[in-house]
C-alpha cells in the first residue's frame, strides 16, 4: 500500500516556487543585458576602400579645373560693306595665308559709286591742271609788266640824271631836270606796286591752286575708299592659320559689320580652365601651372583671370610656356593644374571623398593592426588637389580610409576583411 508523504510534495512546491523566482529575476536582468549590447561591426572589403597614412612634410597647394584651348590671335572678318555672298570658297577647317579669299561678295551700287568717284577725281585732276595753266600765264603777264615798268623806271632815271648833270652845266633847262626827276620817281612807284601786286598774285595762285589739290585730294579719297571697298568685297583672311567658323551662306545679304568669318592660329593655343569659385580666390596672374591635354603635359603659367564668376566657377587663361604636343588643335578639352603654394612641414593626409578646406569631418582610422576601423572626428585646414592639410584630430602614421563611407553612417566601426 502506498504511504502518504506530505513532506515530498511540500519540498515539490517550494522548489516551483524557487524556479518561478528566479526566472522572474534572471529574465529582466538578461533582457537589460542583451539591449546594452553594442551591435556588431558590420564588415568592408579592403579591396573596396582607399585608405592612406597621415605623414608629415611639405605639400604641394593645387588647384585644378577643367577647360578647352583656344587660339591666342583669332580674327573676326566682318562686313565693311552691304552685299549678297556669291561664293564661298573655303570651308571651315582649310588653312589660310593672309590673301586667300574665303567669300565673294557683289553690290551693284558700290560698283557705280566707284565708278563715279573714279570719273569725279578725273575730272578734279584736269580741272587742277587747267587753273595750273592759267594761273602760270596770268603770273607771266604780271611778270611782263612788271619787267617793262623797270625798263621804263631804269630810263626815267638815266634822263633825270642826264638832265641834272647838264643842268649844273648850264647847258639844259631846270624845267627838263624837274620833268625828268618826277617821271623817274613815278615809274619808281609804280614799280614798286608792280613788285607788291606780283608777290600777292604769287601768294593769290598758291592759294587757289590748294583749294583746287584739296578738292582733288578729297575726291581722290572717296574714290580709294570705294575702291577698297569694292576690293573687299573679295573677303580675305587678313592673317595665316585656320578657317574656323563661315557663319553665312550663299545668297545671304549682309549688313556693314556682320561678322562674314573667324580665323585663328593654331600654333599659338592658350588655355581657358574654370575654377571652382571657392578655390578661385588663391589664384594670382603669373603662378605656374600645367595643362594635361590627354597627349602630354606642358608647362605654362597663369596670364589672366576674369573678374565675373559664371555658373560656379572662375575663367582662367593659361598661357602655354613649351611645345604643344600632337594633336594640340582648338576646342580640345585639357585639365590645367595651377600651383597655389608649398607649405613645408605641415601634417597632411590624402584628400577624402567628403573632404572640404577649414572644415570638420569624421573619418574611419584603423586600429588593431588594420583589421578594423573606428569613426574619428578630424579637423581639417587648406586644401590641394589630392591631399589635405590635417589641424587635428590624427598623429603622424595614423591610417585613416578616404573613401565614401556614407552607407555606414549607423556605425561608429567597421570590420576590414
Amino acid at each position: 500500500m502506498d504511504i502518504a508523504r506530505p513532506d515530498l510534495a511540500r519540498k515539490k512546491k517550494r522548489r516551483r516556487y524557487i524556479y518561478i523566482a528566479s526566472a522572474l529575476v534572471v529574465v529582466p536582468l538578461l533582457t537589460i543585458g542583451v539591449s546594452r549590447l553594442k551591435p556588431a561591426a558590420p564588415s568592408v572589403e579592403r579591396s573596396t576602400v582607399w585608405v592612406d597614412t597621415v605623414r608629415r612634410g611639405e605639400m604641394l597647394r593645387q588647384v585644378r579645373g577643367l577647360g578647352t584651348l583656344v587660339p591666342e590671335d583669332i580674327r573676326w572678318i566682318p562686313a565693311t560693306t552691304e552685299g549678297r555672298v556669291e561664293r564661298n570658297i573655303l570651308k571651315p577647317g582649310a588653312t589660310v595665308k593672309p590673301d586667300s579669299i574665303i567669300l565673294e561678295l557683289s553690290n551693284p551700287d558700290l560698283d557705280q559709286q566707284l565708278l563715279n568717284a573714279e570719273w569725279a577725281l578725273k575730272k578734279s585732276d584736269a580741272e587742277l591742271a587747267n587753273l595750273r595753266v592759267q594761273l602760270d600765264s596770268q603770273f607771266l603777264d604780271q611778270r611782263a609788266i612788271q619787267a617793262q615798268i623797270q625798263s621804263d623806271a631804269t630810263q626815267a632815271r638815266l634822263e633825270s640824271e642826264r638832265d641834272d648833270a647838264l643842268q649844273k652845266l648850264d647847258i639844259g633847262s631846270e624845267l627838263n631836270a624837274k620833268i625828268s626827276r618826277a617821271r623817274s620817281e613815278s615809274l619808281t612807284t609804280r614799280l614798286d606796286i608792280e613788285k607788291q601786286r606780283l608777290a600777292i598774285a604769287e601768294k593769290a595762285t598758291q592759294a587757289q591752286l590748294a583749294a583746287k589739290q584739296a578738292e582733288v585730294e578729297q575726291n581722290r579719297a572717296m574714290y580709294e575708299l570705294r575702291r577698297r571697298q569694292r576690293e573687299a568685297l573679295h573677303v580675305r583672311a587678313g592673317i595665316a592659320g585656320v578657317l574656323q567658323v563661315v557663319p553665312v551662306e550663299v545668297g545671304q545679304q549682309v549688313a556693314p559689320g556682320a561678322n562674314l568669318a573667324r580665323v585663328a592660329d593654331p600654333k599659338r593655343l592658350k588655355a581657358e580652365v574654370r575654377i571652382p569659385e571657392t578655390q578661385a580666390k588663391d589664384v594670382l596672374i603669373g603662378q605656374k601651372a600645367e595643362v594635361d591635354t590627354r597627349n602630354g603635359v606642358v608647362a605654362g603659367h597663369v596670364a589672366r583671370i576674369d573678374p565675373s564668376v559664371q555658373n560656379g566657377t572662375v575663367t582662367v587663361d593659361i598661357t602655354i610656356d613649351g611645345a604643344l604636343p600632337q594633336g594640340a588643335r582648338p576646342d580640345l578639352s585639357v585639365d590645367g593644374t595651377i600651383e597655389i603654394e608649398r607649405l613645408a612641414s605641415i601634417l597632411f593626409v590624402g584628400r577624402p571623398v567628403q573632404g572640404q578646406p577649414n572644415s570638420t569631418v569624421s573619418l574611419f582610422k584603423l586600429f588593431d593592426g588594420g583589421n578594423e576601423a573606428v569613426r574619428t572626428r578630424v579637423e581639417l585646414g587648406r586644401s590641394s588637389v589630392n591631399t589635405i592639410e590635417v589641424v587635428g584630430g590624427l598623429q603622424v602614421g595614423d591610417q585613416v580610409i578616404l573613401s565614401d563611407m556614407s552607407a555606414w553612417d549607423a556605425y561608429d566601426r567597421v570590420r576590414l576583411n
